[in-house]
């Protein structure tokens, strides 16, 4: 999204110039806007760029590779991979698919919601971590998991969930 200064404000906490961001996103449209499946990868890697995908960069990308808006947002919207919104620096994934369920998948999610005081959608106000819903990781034998980043939590308890989440904070150190 734009700020006063022209400037997109990316997922990182930093400003990057309107400019410089949309020079890459088009260096890599030229790669990909005449392959056939170029889409996705090219959503992948704007999303990498600006830390998430607001309108005026699916609108761009859809005039660059000459596709309707409702095309790409539509694909956005079908992809939960994908994010209008500005996301954590950290992406905590609760397992809610059948094993994980039975296992106390529900009860893990709600503890994180409570611990961090949002919903799923949804991100922290320091940006730290933003909460999502998945369906498997294909670690059912060792049931309820989750997923932070790509650090893979298995066995979950929701007593454990501060314990967990421990590491993901900012640091004192690190911020000075």
């Amino acid at each position: 999204m734009l700020n006063e200064t022209g400037s997109i404000s990316c997922s990182c906490g930093t400003d990057t110039s309107d400019e410089a961001q949309f020079s890459k996103l088009d260096e890599i449209l030229e790669e990909y806007k005449y392959k056939d499946g170029g889409l996705i990868p090219v959503l992948q890697i704007a999303q990498g760029l600006f830390g998430f995908l607001p309108e005026d960069v699916l609108r761009h990308i859809a005039k660059k590779m000459d596709k309707p808006f409702s095309e790409v947002a539509g694909v956005v919207g079908f992809y939960s991979f994908f994010s209008t919104q500005p996301r954590g620096e950290n992406i905590i994934r609760v397992c809610l698919g059948t094993a994980c369920y039975v296992r106390g998948g529900k009860q893990v999610l709600d503890s994180i919601k409570r611990e961090l005081g949002i919903d799923v959608g949804e991100t922290t106000e320091d940006k730290t971590f933003s909460l999502e819903v998945a369906r498997c990781f294909g670690a059912c034998g060792l049931a309820p998991a989750i997923m932070i980043n790509d650090d893979v939590h298995q066995r979950v308890k929701p007593a454990r969930i501060k314990q967990i989440l421990a590491p993901y904070y900012k640091s004192e150190l690190e911020e000075a």
